[in-house]
């Protein structure tokens, strides 16, 4: 506490003394100097003293932006364990830091310098109204716990959720403080509202509460996804049964089909391979090389349809759908989609685009597992 005091004297003392000596040298503001460069070159001219002074103004400029990659990560990582941010956000990475939190406010930054074109006179009203708004809900928030502190008796403590409180004597003289405190900074945050409003203040009006409707979505979001897949009262009647059925389309007879045919196999005798047919000649094709491994494909029932169009995958789901339905309802039918996966990355582009838009039709079937077999060239 006594270095808090100590840091807000010198703080202060800075902050008045320069404004004393701006104000008596009648120092303006400048795009081309700042206000501390020009009263130091007033005061000492431009030797050492003048460099000096701007050196540790840089470097303390420098702590400054890094203050909010240092706090932000922590920050978020603390929303996200109360489920208001994404919960990959609170997962460290190599280095020990929540990467999570460092690239989205490197993004967020980016964004924002690049739509003010990097002008800090700009961008001044954003940090004013954010510090300012920061001090205020700190000052009421204490204020808040500091009636709850009131609310306890000597040698009570209680648990608040997030720390343990215990009764203070000066508890009245610290909500004076903090309500005080809280009061000055709203006045000063509903000032730069009104007066920096079309500079910029605008932005931080409208993006603040979207802001928190967006952590409250997510909060709701995350509520919603715990109570559906609680077990709480769960009857061991509402839990679905598995279909004792594979089916796996194919588009012809190759490794990448023996090896999903021999996967199946292993979890059922009761496998189907769907083949959709728009030409006789490519239909013999793949009876001819489906004969040539009896040992794999022989006790596997081939299911060959006839479509006149060049869209396979209207007849697949159709008959996947009437299996899950009509043979085997309420039950989990599970489909085995073999796919060979290329080494090059841009080769996979030319590839089972057939495989990814099947999947995409029966991701919406609450019925339906998809399982793939890769087999990598």
């Amino acid at each position: 506490a006594k270095t808090m005091v100590a840091m807000g004297i010198i703080a202060m003392s800075l902050f008045v003394g320069i404004t004393f000596v701006a104000t008596h040298l009648n120092l303006l503001p400048s795009e081309e100097e700042s206000v501390l460069s020009q009263l130091t070159r007033e005061v000492s001219g431009t030797g050492f003293l003048y460099y000096w002074v701007q050196f540790f103004t840089m470097m303390i400029l420098i702590l400054a932006a890094n203050t909010g990659y240092q706090d932000f990560p922590r920050l978020s990582s603390f929303l996200a364990k109360d489920r208001f941010m994404p919960r990959w956000m609170q997962n460290r990475g190599d280095r020990l830091v929540y990467n999570g939190g460092i690239i989205t406010l490197a993004i967020i930054a980016s964004i924002i310098v690049i739509a003010f074109q990097a002008d800090e006179i700009a961008m001044l009203p954003l940090y004013a109204l954010g510090v300012m708004l920061s001090f205020s809900l700190s000052q009421a928030g204490m204020v808040h716990l500091m009636s709850k502190v009131g609310k306890l008796k000597p040698g009570e403590t209680a648990y608040t959720g997030v720390t343990t409180i215990h009764y203070e004597t000066s508890w009245r003289w610290k909500m004076l403080l903090n309500g005080v405190g809280s009061v000055v900074t709203a006045v000063v945050l509903i000032v730069l509202i009104i007066t920096k409003f079309g500079e910029g203040a605008w932005l931080v009006v409208i993006a603040i509460p979207m802001l928190v409707y967006l952590l409250r979505t997510i909060r709701d979001h995350y509520t919603h996804v715990s109570e559906a897949l609680s077990t709480h009262n769960l009857k061991m009647e509402a839990l679905q049964d598995i279909a004792d059925v594979i089916v796996i389309p194919i588009g012809d007879v190759h490794r990448g089909t023996l090896r999903a045919l021999q996967y199946a196999k292993r979890i059922t005798s009761n496998v189907r391979a769907v083949y959709v047919s728009t030409s006789d000649t490519a239909r013999e094709r793949v009876e001819r090389r489906w004969n040539r491994f009896p040992a794999i494909t022989g006790d596997v029932s081939l299911i060959c349809m006839d479509y006149e169009y060049r869209d396979v995958l209207t007849p697949l789901v159709d008959y996947i759908e009437k299996v899950n339905h009509e043979e085997y309802p309420n039950q989990i039918v599970t489909v085995v989609i073999p796919e060979f996966v290329p080494q090059n990355l841009a080769a996979q582009l030319l590839h089972n685009q057939t495989a990814n838009l099947l999947r995409a039709r029966l991701r919406g079937h609450e019925d339906i597992v998809v399982v793939d077999v890769p087999y990598h060239i």
